[in-house]
């Protein structure tokens, strides 16, 4: 975890740098506490993927948990039947 105060983001390649080679977020303080979080494209976008994933998973677990499930080969052989496509 790299931790820069906040008159160092003056030097924008240098935090840029920092971001790539740690491939993650930089931390910048002012007056020794956190206020801003820096980080990379890359790891911006990755982060938000794994929170889109991990959130319908949740939402996965509260259908099934509430019941809202159906059985998969049963709803497979009736779209099957509807369209007229053979068993494989």
């Amino acid at each position: 975890m790299q931790i820069v105060p906040m008159r160092d983001l003056k030097n924008t390649v240098e935090i840029e740098r920092l971001c790539a080679e740690s491939n993650e977020p930089v931390f910048v303080t002012k007056n020794g506490y956190g206020r801003l979080v820096v980080m990379d494209i890359d790891y911006y976008e990755r982060t938000m993927q794994k929170i889109n994933e991990a959130s319908l998973v949740n939402k996965g677990i509260t259908d099934y948990e509430a019941g809202k499930v159906v059985n998969g080969k049963e709803s497979l052989k009736k779209l099957r039947q509807k369209h007229g496509i053979s068993e494989l």
